[in-house]
């Protein structure tokens, strides 16, 4: 259950991965309802242009990488001067779409530094401001991945699936204070994230995708609301329970799909 909010109380956030895709219509979807927006991404460019784009509250940039400490430092700061949050998202993160048998080390460490160990020690980092608020909350961006697992994915889908298992665990640690920590879990996004190759598979396999500004509008949703967790897309919430309960009915679905998947695997 989320932290009750005061009527007409706007948001002071930290929303991360802002640069662009599903950050940016974060960011935009959030700006009416918020007080503070504290951006962090990568490209300070297309921070800077966004920001000029969003108005009604005070916008702050922090341009870096979540894997630096001295990011997660900076964020800290300029959440603390300005005034402290109750919000935090955790969307940044990072894919690489390849056959785990020859995907290279460094990469399989940068989509698990970025996608699970830099949310865990930002929040870590935050947590403190948080408890200063009546009512806080973090959420941690996911995917469909983190609980059906695919080709291509093993190490994408094992960060996502362990921010899954973080996001519960520490729900369930801070469940006698005024944070709250929830997951939302986006089904495949029409975004630069998504290599030619996969954007080739998805149509093959016809996959269904949202685009940035449907799940920014879900998103408002869900963080309106009291569920602890969601994931997008009425087919892919059945798949993801057939998962739990048969996983074998999955692993023969997907099996049948390897030709085609195989075709775009980058080897």
């Amino acid at each position: 259950m989320t932290a009750a909010r005061a009527t007409g109380q706007r948001y002071r956030a930290v929303l991360t991965g802002a640069s662009g895709g599903i950050g940016a219509a974060l960011a935009r979807a959030l700006a009416p309802q918020a007080e503070l927006l504290v951006l962090v991404g990568r490209r300070r460019e297309h921070l800077e242009a966004l920001a000029a784009s969003l108005a009604g509250c005070r916008v702050e940039i922090v341009c870096g990488d979540l894997c630096e400490p001295g990011t997660v430092a900076a964020v800290a700061q300029a959440a603390r001067a300005a005034g402290g949050i109750d919000l935090l998202v955790n969307n940044a993160g990072v894919s690489n779409f390849h056959s785990f048998e020859t995907q290279s080390a460094a990469a399989i460490r940068q989509l698990i530094d970025t996608n699970l160990v830099a949310p865990m020690l930002l929040t870590r980092e935050l947590l403190p401001l948080l408890h200063q608020a009546p009512a806080a909350q973090v959420v941690n961006i996911g995917s469909v991945f983190g609980a059906l697992g695919f080709p291509g994915f093993a190490a994408y889908g094992a960060a996502k699936a362990g921010l899954a298992g973080f996001s519960q665990a520490l729900r369930r640690e801070l469940s006698d204070t005024s944070v709250t920590v929830r997951h939302f879990a986006p089904r495949a996004t029409r975004t630069a994230i998504n290599s030619a190759a996969v954007d080739a598979m998805n149509r093959e396999l016809r996959t269904a995708e949202d685009t940035p500004e449907a799940v920014a509008a879900a998103f408002m949703d869900f963080l309106a609301g009291k569920a602890w967790q969601r994931t997008l897309g009425a087919k892919e919430r059945f798949f993801v329970l057939v998962n739990k309960l048969l996983p074998g009915l999955p692993d023969n679905a997907i099996r049948k799909q390897l030709v085609q998947i195989r075709k775009h695997l980058p080897r």
